[in-house]
């Protein structure tokens, strides 16, 4: 069956040339062309990174450009085509995951170009959209479901999604997928993932304010039998006019598949968050569990948006993690600033992990163009190595 789902690009190229052949109100077809859009966009970044255990210092300098091209509907129906292109400038200072210079800290941002988006959608009268192909699916915070936008090789995923907003306060929204395409770009060999993938999420709005998801997520995965798993859960948002936020989020997890470790996981979140003036105050917990040496996964989460910047938690230790976090923003002479401060500890033992600071100052040039900086530095206690990284970046879109 695997097989036959590799003829889903020729697919959705002849669905798409027989919904426009068969046009038949010549006007609506124009109003479709002229509907139609391009877009470009453009991401130059310098990723620093300072790793302890290793001779080299990291030195990546990246551009990302991107192609969009949407079509206008017809009949309900139209396609997204979206192309990226990322080029490494200057020396390959770094380890990109498949260049071998594994004496320098990992930049994963290998150079290549990449089909990012290549789907054909359909959208009725009442809302409902059912896609079909190469596409982004982000779920919630992207804690579980999410594109990694931040690298620069995005995450997509093969297959068919329906979006239903049932009423006013329900939507659901399913994905079924056969392969991941992760971040590692078209080059590595393990830069895709084949997989039987059942991704449902709802979400509840009860009143003004509160929100509401609740999901189930089946990954069964080929070629990463560790990775297999089932996961329910819920997750609450409620935010106030006076800028009042609090965040809750419980899942439970257990082995699916041919995951060859048996075991039963928790996973949450508490964090709330108030404004003070021009000041935004902001505290938390996370924890994933672990069971018979086994930490709770997350392996299509965004997950440098979790468990600092550093990303020494892409893979959850065998005695799991819990993360306590502070926060603080505000924004000076258009500069938006933030700091976090992260103390993290085995979830199982209560080991001490190690500590990160991250510090993120944004600024909007304009319309069109924006520039990052941000700083991660990582302490390390009984859990990888001390590490320091510095980001600098500059957007912009067409």
């Amino acid at each position: 069956m695997r097989t036959s789902t590799k003829i889903l690009p020729l697919a959705i190229a002849m669905a798409f040339g027989s919904v426009y052949a068969q046009a038949a109100d010549s006007e609506s077809v124009a109003k479709a062309i002229a509907d139609s859009n391009v877009k470009l966009s453009l991401r130059y970044r310098y990723e620093g990174v300072d790793q302890d255990g290793l001779d080299e210092e990291a030195s990546a300098n990246t551009v990302k450009a991107r192609v969009t091209a949407t079509t206008g509907k017809y009949s309900g129906w139209n396609a997204v085509v979206e192309f990226d292109y990322v080029a490494e400038l200057f020396d390959e200072d770094y380890n990109n995951t498949i260049n071998g210079n594994t004496t320098y800290p990992v930049v994963a941002d290998p150079d290549g170009a990449d089909l990012n988006q290549s789907f054909l959608q359909y959208t009725s009268e009442a809302g409902t959209k059912f896609s079909l192909g190469r596409q982004r699916v982000n779920h919630n915070n992207q804690r579980f479901v999410g594109g990694v936008a931040w690298r620069q090789n995005e995450q997509t995923f093969d297959g068919a999604r329906i979006q239903s907003k049932v009423s006013d306060q329900l939507s659901l929204d399913y994905t079924y997928s056969y392969r991941v395409n992760r971040i590692f770009g078209s080059k590595n060999p393990n830069g895709d993932l084949d997989a039987d993938l059942h991704l449902l999420n709802a979400v509840y709005t009860p009143a003004k304010g509160h929100k509401v998801s609740a999901f189930y997520y089946s990954m069964d995965f080929d070629d990463a039998l560790a990775l297999s798993n089932s996961t329910v859960g819920v997750d609450y948002n409620y935010k106030s006019e006076s800028g009042i936020g609090v965040h809750l989020a419980y899942a439970a997890q257990s082995d699916t598949g041919d995951n060859p470790v048996s075991y039963d996981a928790d996973y949450y979140a508490i964090d709330v968050s108030a404004k003070v003036s021009k000041v935004t105050l902001a505290a938390g917990i996370e924890s994933l569990g672990s069971d018979n040496g086994k930490g709770f996964v997350t392996p299509l989460a965004t997950l440098h948006k979790f468990q600092g910047f550093s990303d020494k938690f892409l893979g959850t230790p065998g005695t799991g993690v819990e993360d306590l976090w502070f926060k603080v923003a505000t924004k000076v002479g258009g500069v938006g600033l933030a700091a976090w401060y992260h103390q993290f500890d085995a979830e199982t033992g209560g080991a001490d992990l190690g500590s990160e600071i991250d510090l993120v100052a944004n600024y909007s040039i304009s319309k069109n163009y924006k520039l990052l900086f941000k700083y991660a530095s990582y302490d390390a206690e009984t859990h990888a190595t001390d590490t320091d990284k510095v980001w600098l970046q500059l957007f912009a879109k067409y």
